[in-house]
């Protein structure tokens, strides 16, 4: 019976262990706001760096997991390179180590004149006042970044709670002669325990935890070196199953990502251990069969990974190379086996854990459908003129892929509400809501252009010249707001936002004297019936795009004075009113660029 209760105990703890682990990578990566992860999105080929750069995102979200995943989703997406994706992985293997360092400190000896200093230093001191702290700010804290703050103290205090619980658990086994059997069977049989090491972190997928227990483990004196040795190996090839998970059903070159993982442990663990009882046969280590520390087993899991990595680093090469050989290219695949709509696929939902993250990717793609929109646009004008049907097949598509974008994004970030996000990025996803169906619809009213096109084209019908020489100036104009709502949305610019209003209004007034200019020339028989109404409905269709890049402008201007939704035709008043200062300016610049250059014409 007392060893059931042991191993409820030791489940307790070990569930405390890693309900803490994830609350504390999960606070620190809302801490970092994304911005870790976008370094590794912005990384060269450079692999030192990569490695560098590796270890600190997952010493700093504590968990190689994580960070696996994350490249996994960054490769898939086709925004970070196979081989760049190398250095990262090697160098998250050695970010990963930085708990088990952590963790030894609670078997510093407090003995001695500088015990008071020393026990202070110690999990068992301030373990339990950082506790404390967390929940006294989680409590009375209002402010979302200090809840955040409070959320990585709790995960540090229920982290180590949860190791001293296993620890007090597996104390007693210390005496058992069954106990210390089956780690001295482990010591004998190297495979065995790297079975052994990989199974429990494949099972927990956390490397992390798995050497945590097996710190609690060793605090009993029942682990020797030799049977350490070969579990802390199997640990590492353990922890490989996550990215490997991560990888189903994404791109080629994204299973090959997780497969370097796979293959840097496996032939790191098989190197390494053959040096060892290489070693250890010809020049026996004293230490190989006594009792090893938790700080021993911390040492040993940052050696063998430090190690490893500076082995592999002029070989990286060859692990991409080994994979690209496991995951073979099929004959239909094209580059890296990515689909043909590349930016649905940077919506991968492995960003899903780090929001700040899948928000960019969320707005690069927004960005993307406006410059589909705005291509469309541009080309549609040559189709009212001299109607092309594979150009206009190819802007059909294009509008096919912006409903694609549209569709995915909006169940992409379903799924995101779905996660805790901060006040910053709740702001910027509404932000992301608002614009999706703003450049949805200027790419719907250019496909109505488009019909227009066809309509005439079928009907025999004509615009005239002079017609035609109006609507190329008002397209100009059009072409400008388009651009402008863009730039604005792509660099927050609330100046360039300020200026999309003037030009709208503009526009308008083109829009305005076009229509009553044409509506004369229909009276007079200078135009047909079906080429007038055509050119009416063209007409129509320019000012609700330009309408759509006014809201785009009014959004802009709402998130970058704090995310509220401004009112469009308050806004406007304001504008007219001299809030604005430069709003009289661009207003008069416009008219003089565009209706003035209308007018002229009209009375041509």
């Amino acid at each position: 019976m007392d060893v059931f209760f042991q191993v409820v105990t030791m489940a307790g703890g070990l569930a405390l262990f890693l309900f803490g682990m994830h609350m504390l990578s999960a606070g620190l990566e809302k801490f970092s706001g994304g911005r870790l992860e976008q370094i590794l999105e912005k990384l060269t080929s450079n692999v030192i760096k990569g490695v560098l750069l590796g270890a600190v995102v997952t010493a700093a979200i504590q968990s190689s997991s994580a960070t696996t995943v994350i490249v996994v989703g960054l490769v898939n997406a086709g925004i970070l390179k196979l081989h760049s994706a190398v250095g990262i992985i090697m160098g998250a293997n050695i970010g990963t180590t930085v708990t088990g360092q952590i963790l030894r400190l609670a078997e510093l000896d407090s003995s001695g004149s500088a015990s008071t200093i020393i026990q202070m230093i110690k999990p068992n001191f301030w373990a339990p006042l950082i506790a404390i702290i967390g929940v006294v700010l989680l409590m009375t804290a209002k402010k979302k970044k200090v809840k955040i703050v409070s959320e990585i103290l709790l995960g540090f205090g229920v982290l180590f709670q949860g190791m001293f619980i296993m620890t007090e658990a597996v104390e007693p086994l210390s005496d058992s002669p069954m106990f210390h059997s089956l780690f001295q069977t482990l010591g004998n049989n190297p495979l065995l325990g790297v079975l052994v090491g990989a199974g429990v972190t494949a099972i927990i997928q956390s490397s992390s935890a798995s050497v945590g227990i097996l710190q609690a483990v060793a605090s009993t004196g029942a682990v020797s070196y030799s049977a350490a040795f070969p579990i802390i190996m199997g640990q590492n090839i353990g922890t490989c199953v996550t990215s490997l998970l991560s990888s189903i059903g994404t791109s080629k070159n994204a299973k090959r990502a997780a497969m370097v993982h796979l293959y840097f442990n496996i032939i790191g663990t098989i190197v390494f251990l053959i040096a060892v009882y290489t070693i250890n046969a010809f020049w026996p280590f004293s230490f190989w069969t006594e009792s090893i520390g938790m700080g021993g087993i911390a040492n040993v899991h940052t050696l063998f990974n430090i190690v490893v990595t500076i082995l592999f680093l002029p070989f990286t090469r060859v692990l991409e190379k080994l994979a690209v050989l496991t995951i073979r290219n099929g004959s239909q695949d094209e580059e890296d086996g990515i689909e043909a709509s590349a930016e649905i696929n940077t919506l991968d939902d492995r960003f899903l854990v780090s929001p700040s993250l899948a928000l960019n990717q969320c707005k690069d793609v927004v960005l993307k459908m406006g410059e589909y929109a705005q291509t469309n646009f541009t080309k549609c004008i040559t189709l009212l003129g001299k109607y092309d049907a594979k150009k206009a097949d190819k802007i059909r598509q294009r509008e096919e892929s912006i409903d694609k974008m549209e569709d995915r994004l909006n169940n992409y970030i379903v799924k995101m509400s779905d996660h805790e996000l901060t006040d910053s990025e709740n702001k910027m996803m509404s932000n992301i809501l608002r614009m999706i169906p703003e450049f949805e619809r200027i790419g719907d009213y250019t496909i109505n252009i488009v019909e227009c096109a066809e309509a005439i084209e079928e009907k025999e019908a004509k615009i005239s010249a002079k017609a035609m020489e109006e609507l190329k100036v008002l397209h100009a104009a059009v072409s400008e707001i388009i651009e402008m709502a863009i730039k604005s949305f792509r660099d927050n610019d609330i100046t360039t936002a300020i200026h999309v209003e003037p030009l709208e209004e503009t526009i308008d007034m083109i829009q305005d004297v076009l229509k009553a200019k044409h509506i004369e020339r229909l009276k007079k028989g200078k135009c047909t019936i079906d080429g007038g109404l055509a050119f009416l409905e063209v007409l129509s269709n320019m000012e609700r795009i330009s309408d759509h890049c006014s809201n785009v402008a009014v959004y802009i201007i709402g998130y970058q004075q704090g995310g509220d939704l401004i009112n469009r035709h308050e806004y406007i008043r304001r504008m007219h009113e001299g809030d604005f200062n430069d709003y009289a300016y661009y207003m008069d610049d416009y008219k003089k660029r565009y209706f003035d250059k209308i007018i002229s014409k009209v009375k041509a």
